[in-house]
């Protein structure tokens, strides 16, 4: 039997604003890494400018408390927003190469999931898909994931994580996934669950399948402590019924998680 995690929630929660209407593209969601990073580097000019826009209006008071005040904080946050760009520089160099040199704390283990829902939600007030975002963003922190070199694992230390809005079909490749390689599966129904399980089961490392939303929220929660690695769903029936996946997505990131060298093709697409 396939152990269950259920909730008394709605199932869908995630998605109340979805009026029922086919999702676009099939509820396929392709973007690449240059959402992430445009995105990015809107939030930091935006924030410059509004922290710029301050110092002009209260100018006169710093001044008064000392006169060279306004000029220290314009060169703090001008040195601030440098920072950001070079960080931002040094993630796509990471993402292009494949070889992710960055300390874990300035990347997939630290700023960056702590920074992905914020981003997130910088996006929904620009007007952009919380999906396409959440896609462009999964396939950058993927990317950093993959590019960090992993010993060999044992398979009950791997933790395989599926929504339980799977079709039958798409259930059936986890289950011979599962099987193939001796990892653990657990279905949750919502983030809290999988939280739970994880604290039950301690595995050293995790494949979660969920779409983009999901993914987000529980790569914020869990990716400073676990390596990580996610793929997205497609919601062809639109969120949270019949879901299915890319089966040499999950299967490549499996292989990944266990030390495993690729052995089937996905390796490409990371999301």
């Amino acid at each position: 039997m396939l152990p269950q995690l259920q909730s008394d929630r709605r199932l869908g929660h995630e998605w109340g604003e979805w009026d029922g209407s086919p999702l676009p593209d099939g509820g396929l969601f392709e973007e690449p890494a240059a959402t992430f990073f445009r995105l990015a580097v809107i939030a930091g000019l935006a924030i410059a400018g509004s922290l710029a826009a301050l110092l002009w209006l209260t100018s006169p008071r710093l001044s008064l408390v000392w006169s060279a005040l306004p000029g220290f904080l314009a060169m703090v946050g001008g040195v601030l927003l440098i920072v950001w760009l070079a960080w931002l520089a040094a993630v796509a160099l990471a993402v292009r190469t494949g070889n992710n040199w960055l300390p874990p704390r300035l990347s997939e283990s630290g700023l960056l999931p702590l920074l992905m829902p914020k981003l997130q939600g910088f996006g929904a007030i620009l007007g952009m898909s919380r999906d396409r975002v959440g896609n462009s963003m999964i396939r950058v922190f993927n990317r950093l994931a993959a590019g960090r070199p992993l010993s060999a694992l044992d398979p009950a230390d791997l933790l395989l994580l599926v929504p339980r809005c799977l079709a039958k079909e798409s259930l059936q490749v986890v289950m011979d996934i599962s099987s193939r390689y001796g990892v653990a599966v657990y279905v949750a129904s919502r983030g809290r669950h999988a939280r739970e399980m994880i604290g039950l089961r301690r595995p050293r490392r995790i494949v979660a399948v969920a779409c983009e939303r999901d993914l987000v929220s529980g790569v914020h929660d869990v990716a400073n402590s676990l390596p990580v690695l996610g793929t997205t769903l497609q919601l062809s029936d639109g969120p949270c019924r019949n879901t299915s996946f890319v089966a040499s997505d999950l299967e490549w990131q499996v292989r990944r998680m266990l030390g495993l060298k690729s052995g089937v093709e996905g390796a490409g697409r990371l999301a």
